[in-house]
């Protein structure tokens, strides 16, 4: 009459996940019926990561049993497990084990069969001490005036054991029904009447309602073969009913609906999986238990939609909507994740914190952190990705904005000093430099100290173009214009005795053709630096920790160094041949004045290099405007500060007298 516990097991399972257990305990009866529960328990647990702290798999046989109870005692008081499940006839020597565990006070959470709450202690116990038996009872419609009766009888009036035991309904409450808010709060003379509005189990038994199944059945079948003997006309009141073998087999294949509307049907082949209600069982002092339906099990609902629970009743019968846990292993919780050592059950692992920009942020335990995407980072924590901040020689830094209004400062005193020269023009001192040639000079240092400009702000395909391209060209401009007055100072004065060759060089003006050639050629090798692998925007997310670091790549190194190079070479050269006419005779000689430039002007590109290698982003960038800006105020200080100090402020020294007595002289 039994229905089959084919979907027992994944009840279970099932109530398990829900409370997020993952250690369990279980104590079986070894014998056919056990062998079967554990391994479809087993194959369920190993479908959602449950393990087994121990299997007990308790002998049938008394001798064999008593020679291994030490070690069923020891699995179950060393274990860490806090759930153990139950299954087996509680006439059984697995009864045995139960009573003995808690009789010696081993308190867990027992998940078992309905038919398992006779065999627990009556003895003196204190509430809350365990969450006690969590029973999975097959699931049976009220019959209709059992709970009327229950509610009604004076248990002293019968001597049936099953009804004496519902003696808890007549308790008197210390407190108001309406302040007994949980079980823990009564006690063993406390009115449960309240506990009538809970959902209180006061159905049958599984044992009795098959039994009351197996009655109908048999009323079913007689009063099957009683109409078809009137239906034969073979009616006769007095004979007795002969039940044979015949009636025997029709029973095997009898289905109809019970009084209680449920189904019952014989043929085993037909049997539809059982339904299970779901009841927590508490154990009073003095013997007393309350049995309260927690929940319900139901196969047929969809996957995953199976169980349902009663949180109220849960908090309202153990004052909280947790259980205790039962894992092997904490979570390990955001930032972390787990290591499964080999060997070790797959619910027991350690923790360890997640690597470098991986983040775990998820409650539950994870087998692999991810990875943070490559404009994110990983906070402290290793639980959150974080937005890298965008890094870039900006407007807005104090840097960007001190560097910027140096070269826009540097520019226009470029311009005032371009002024003062244009507006004495025809001074014996501007002459005598060749003022083209300072007027060029002046042009191209002020686009040399406007230049940094394309530095700063947020590099994009063009500036990081422009920056190089313009740089190279201007300043190329710049020292071949320092080259061209440096040979144009040697042509004027170190040929003693001027000949026609000498003398139509200088009328020709062939020193300002340097300039031309001399920026040809850096516009040819920038033509190539273009062409070959020119500047492109460059996104450095991984240099520094937190940040994107956005500056211009170069493009090929090759031809940047090229650029540098033949500045350097212009540079040289033009410091080798002011060195040569710096002693020359003439009161506005400025080979001097270029030899310095020159010199300083090689000893910044000189340091620039060493320093430049050892940085990287955005202080890369700094360096090499600080390099400009101080190479272009070198020239620009040395050149023409001393000359605007005579024009604007010693004048009586810028003038032909003055220029034929030092000639004289």
């Amino acid at each position: 009459m039994a229905p089959k516990d084919t979907a027992l097991p994944l009840a279970m399972v099932s109530l398990i996940l829900h409370f997020n257990w993952n250690w369990i305990g279980v104590a079986i009866s070894d014998n056919d019926q056990g062998t079967q529960f554990l391994s479809l328990l087993r194959t369920e647990m190993q479908k959602n990561t449950i393990c087994f702290s121990f299997v007990c798999m308790i002998p049938t046989k008394a001798l064999t049993y008593i020679s291994r109870a030490e070690v069923y005692y020891n699995q179950i008081i060393t274990s860490s497990a806090n759930v153990v499940i139950i299954y087996g006839d509680i006439d059984s020597t697995l009864a045995v084990s139960f009573k003995m565990w808690e009789s010696l006070g081993i308190h867990r959470i027992f998940l078992t069969t309905s038919q398992w709450d006779v065999t627990t202690s009556k003895r003196d116990s204190t509430i809350g001490s365990s969450h006690g038996i969590l029973a999975f009872t097959h699931h049976h419609s009220e019959i209709s005036g059992f709970k009327t009766f229950i509610q009604t009888l004076n248990p002293l009036k019968y001597t049936d054991e099953y009804l004496a035991r519902l003696g808890w309904m007549n308790f008197n409450c210390e407190v108001p029904a309406s302040k007994c808010k949980t079980l823990k709060h009564c006690s063993s003379n406390a009115s449960l009447q309240f506990l009538m509005e809970q959902t209180i189990d006061m159905a049958f038994s599984d044992d009795t309602y098959d039994l009351y199944n197996a009655v109908y059945t048999v009323v079913h079948v007689i009063h099957e073969m009683l109409l078809q003997q009137v239906y034969n006309g073979n009616e006769h009141h007095d004979e007795p009913l002969f039940i044979d073998c015949q009636t025997c087999a029709s029973i095997m294949k009898t289905h109809f609906t019970n009084p209680v509307g449920e189904k019952v049907n014989m043929i085993q082949r037909e049997n539809l999986q059982a339904e299970y209600d779901i009841f927590q069982i508490w154990n009073f002092p003095n013997g007393f238990e309350v049995k309260v339906k927690i929940g319900e099990f139901s196969p047929y609902f969809p996957h995953g939609q199976e169980l349902h629970l009663y949180e109220d009743v849960i908090e309202w019968a153990t004052g909280s909507r947790q259980m205790p846990p039962s894992v092997c292993s904490a979570d390990c919780g955001p930032g972390f994740r787990k290591f499964l050592q080999k060997g070790i059950s797959a619910c027991c692992f350690d923790c360890i914190p997640c690597p470098e920009n991986e983040v775990s942020n998820e409650t539950s335990d994870v087998e692999k952190c991810v990875r943070c995407p490559e404009d994110q980072y990983g906070n402290r924590e290793q639980n959150q990705c974080i937005p890298k901040s965008v890094v870039f020689l900006s407007y807005e830094d104090h840097l960007g904005k001190t560097l910027a209004s140096i070269a826009l400062c540097f520019s226009a005193f470029t311009v005032l000093v371009l002024v003062v020269f244009v507006k004495h023009h025809d001074t014996p001192l501007v002459k005598a430099n060749n003022q083209n040639l300072s007027y060029i000079l002046l042009i191209s240092l002020m686009f040399c100290f406007l230049c940094p400009l394309l530095f700063i702000g947020h590099p994009s395909s063009a500036t990081c173009i422009l920056q190089q391209i313009t740089f190279g060209v201007v300043f190329t401009v710049a020292i071949s214009t320092v080259l061209a007055k440096t040979v144009t100072v040697l042509l004027a004065f170190i040929v003693i005795a001027p000949g026609r060759r000498m003398r139509f060089f200088m009328i020709s003006r062939a020193p300002n053709y340097i300039i031309a050639i001399c920026t040809l050629i850096q516009i040819i090798v920038c033509a190539i630096w273009l062409l070959v692998s020119p500047p492109s925007i460059d996104i450095d997310a991984h240099s520094e920790y937190g940040q994107i670091i956005i500056v211009c790549n170069k493009g090929s190194v090759t031809a940047f160094y090229c650029v540098l190079g033949y500045h350097g070479f212009l540079a040289f050269t033009s410091f080798i041949v002011a060195f040569l006419a710096r002693n020359l005779p003439d009161k506005f000689n400025e080979a001097k004045l270029l030899t310095f430039s020159m010199l300083l002007f090689c000893s910044v590109w000189i340091t620039f290099l060493p320093v430049y290698h050892s940085t990287k982003g955005k202080v890369m960038v700094v360096v090499e405007v600080f390099s400009i800006l101080s190479s272009s105020a070198g020239l620009l200080g040395c050149i023409f500060i001393p000359k605007c100090y005579i024009i604007l402020f010693r004048p009586e020294r810028n003038s032909l007298q003055k220029l034929r007595e030092k000639t004289s002289s």
